[in-house]
């Protein structure tokens, strides 16, 4: 058997193989009324596909902690308890497949409040249903409105609201939960200077802007079973300066070391790693596994296990970054899209015996 379809144990927890589904935004929940945020048809579909095409772990899209935390008006939710409930046919159905249930809990900040990608994108005004969006400071992501700035009561609110969605999960049957702190959302604008101008405890050094960070870890893995991995998805470069050529001050691939060592100190189990997303423009080399020394300077110098994602198409390259340590685990995503039977494919392409539906009558 290969790498890529060994079984991965994190805590009590083994993944069957190490092909995972990223979390990607589909931004088809209700918009609006007692079914806002609430999986529908086809969440289920879409999921149940992937977990029948064999990912070891099915990973949901971004869901909000709050309602003025998702991305769009029509983003899943876990601030209630109908999307709870709703969540539970999902996580059963991957789980009788023999996958992982796991779900990425989000806050959008600054980038919040946008219209689907098929409707132009975009900020959404209050006045047309969407809402004022916050951040650490009010500075706007390139042309959208400027976040208000939240105060320190409303960053306790945060954090609670984490830890409640993390206890919904749990209760709805996920066996994982990430914490999303990349892609210029609300965790990562505080982590970064691109995003974070205060002057108060979670602004200016390096130690206040990962503060907030640290506190919703704590606070969710204070609620996430002891038993369970909780993961962490980080932006490990703004691709500014440390890292590129571009002299506008940013967070870097050291900064997320030093980030990936606190949080494996309260808890977290696994880094996904991504990058960018904090500024409109950054100078990105966008190629194939371009991402991967990220996921691998972290593993190598902290020993926390990461996920690489990005660009990662082929059975053999996947194969090549797990074996040959730079990752724990690969997070495939539009590759999923395009066929969510990669996983089995792949698996044929490397000569590993993977189980295929037993419905479909046959292995390869």
């Amino acid at each position: 058997m290969t790498v890529l379809f060994e079984p991965l144990t994190l805590r009590s927890l083994t993944v069957p193989n190490r092909v995972w589904m990223s979390p990607m935004c589909t931004y088809s929940a209700a918009t609006e009324g007692p079914e806002a945020g609430v999986p529908t048809d086809w969440h289920f579909a879409h999921l149940a596909a992937r977990a029948a095409g064999g990912a070891g772990l099915v990973m949901v899209e971004a869901t909000g902690v709050h309602p003025d935390g998702r991305i769009s008006p029509a983003d899943l939710g876990l601030w209630n308890d109908r999307q709870q409930e709703a969540f539970t046919r999902i996580t059963r159905f991957i789980r009788d497949q023999g996958a992982v249930p796991a779900i990425q809990l989000a806050h959008a900040g600054r980038k919040a409040s946008t219209r689907q990608p098929w409707l132009g994108g975009g900020p959404i005004d209050p006045a047309d249903g969407g809402w004022k969006t916050a951040g650490p400071s009010p500075i706007p992501f390139g042309d959208f409105p400027a976040p208000e700035e939240l105060s320190t009561r409303q960053i306790a609110d945060v954090i609670a609201s984490f830890a409640d969605a993390a206890r919904r999960a749990h209760a709805a049957g996920f066996q994982v939960a990430e914490i999303h702190g990349a892609h210029g959302y609300l965790i990562n604008t505080f982590l970064s200077p691109q995003g974070n101008r205060r002057t108060d405890a979670y602004g200016g050094s390096f130690e206040n802007r990962i503060r907030l960070a640290l506190e919703i870890t704590e606070a969710v893995r204070e609620v996430w079973p002891e038993e369970l991995p909780l993961f962490f998805r980080v932006s490990a470069t703004d691709w500014l300066s440390g890292d590129t050529d571009d002299p506008r001050e940013g967070w870097s691939g050291e900064d997320t070391v030093r980030l990936a060592k606190e949080l494996q100190a309260r808890g977290v189990d696994l880094l996904d790693t991504s990058t960018g997303g904090m500024v409109p423009v950054a100078p990105i080399p966008v190629a194939p596994n371009y991402q991967v020394p990220f996921a691998a300077r972290v593993r190598s110098e902290t020993g926390l296990p990461t996920a690489a994602v990005g660009l990662i198409t082929e059975a053999a390259q996947a194969e090549e970054i797990v074996s040959s340590g730079q990752a724990d685990a690969v997070m495939i995503g539009r590759q999923l899209l395009r066929d969510p039977y990669w996983p089995l494919r792949a698996a044929a392409e490397l000569g590993s015996r993977v189980q295929w539906p037993i419905q479909y009558g046959y292995a390869v």
